[in-house]
């Protein structure tokens, strides 16, 4: 038997960082059922309540979550009166998650008075405070550090949560365009990781002969890369090709799409490039003439206008693509990061 019954674990989680999670788990080890209560207004950014339901979802899975959204519920101001934010979550507890608490857990001092409101709401039921890590000795963090700078801070998060704030980088380009060499070479630049094209590499291993229901497998596999990669990303997720290409040679090869194919190559990405066909066409035995380069090229130029999804023209050598690549994300590189980067042997 455990100590407690029913625990209760409650905050903002903006972001969910390995101190709450430490929180939550000394819940669950002392509780037989252990809830998680989610809830900030404002809503602070890149932490919106659909993805810190995503991530207490993810990272404990066998709890309670409920996330109060505030397009649903009339939620109290962060900085509002704390007795109103504890008789917020007895009524959530009684009429939404229909559980008593024995137990509630905290790594701040307003728990004493949290845990006897939460008392008094359920007719005098005893409710114990269980502190935590009250000091940060064992997770030294906080969300207003780690919202500064995620990626500073992104050993204080799951690869779950760290995920959420990687930006996705995505090449597209016709054939011998230079799309897989500038993919490898930013991921190098960035020092990140890349989501090669498997529509490629089964092309190679089926010696060209795919089939219709190849192109489904191929959008398939090519975004599960994508979700798997980001977790290990440092920043930028680099992504050579999108469903956008396999949609194309789909209805090329077939004259026609899957579904299922359509709605992937909806899939948005944070920063798009197309690269032009401004050199030599190289055929190196598995690709068609520099005709239909030339055509593919203008498709993406017209299906992303189509989609009002902006990109950036790729023109010149490798070194030139590499900084205009570079001076687009420059934004959302910290100086350090810079330097690191604009001072690398492709660009000097």
């Amino acid at each position: 038997m455990k100590q407690f019954g029913t625990g209760l674990v409650v905050g903002k989680f903006s972001p969910l960082h390995l101190g709450h999670e430490l929180l939550i788990r000394r819940a669950m080890a002392a509780c037989e059922e252990t809830l998680i209560v989610s809830y900030s207004e404002p809503e602070l950014p890149g932490c919106e309540s659909r993805l810190r339901e995503q991530w207490l979802r993810a990272r404990f899975p066998q709890a309670a979550v409920l996330v109060l959204h505030n397009d649903q519920h009339a939620l109290p101001h962060n900085d509002a009166d704390a007795l109103v934010h504890r008789q917020l979550m007895g009524w959530a507890c009684a009429h939404l998650l229909k559980r008593e608490i024995d137990a509630v857990f905290t790594s701040e001092d307003y728990g004493d008075g949290f845990a006897a409101e939460l008392s008094r709401y359920f007719g005098g039921r005893p409710v114990e405070h269980v502190m935590v890590d009250r000091a940060r000795a064992l997770v030294p963090v906080s969300g207003t550090r780690i919202r500064s700078d995620p990626h500073a801070h992104r050993a204080f998060l799951s690869p779950e949560v760290y995920a959420s704030f990687v930006q996705t980088v995505c090449f597209l380009g016709g054939e011998s365009s230079g799309k897989s060499t500038m993919a490898e070479a930013m991921a190098g630049q960035l020092e990140t990781v890349w989501a090669a094209e498997y529509g490629r590499e089964l092309w190679v291993a089926k010696d060209g002969q795919l089939a219709y229901e190849d192109m489904r497998h191929i959008g398939e596999v090519q975004q599960q890369r994508e979700r798997q990669l980001r977790g290990q990303a440092n920043r930028f997720l680099i992504c050579d090709t999108s469903a956008l290409t396999t949609l194309f040679y789909s209805r090329e090869m077939f004259d026609r799409a899957d579904p299922a194919l359509e709605d992937m190559a909806q899939q948005r990405y944070d920063h798009v490039f197309l690269c032009a066909p401004d050199f030599d066409f190289v055929q190196d035995g598995t690709r068609r003439e520099a005709g239909f380069r030339q055509r593919q090229h203008d498709w993406y130029v017209a299906e992303l206008g189509r989609r009002h999804i902006p990109y950036i023209l790729l023109t010149g050598a490798l070194p030139q693509r590499v900084a205009t690549v570079l001076d687009h994300l420059d934004a959302y590189f910290t100086p350090s990061y810079t330097s690191l980067v604009k001072n690398s042997p492709l660009m000097t």
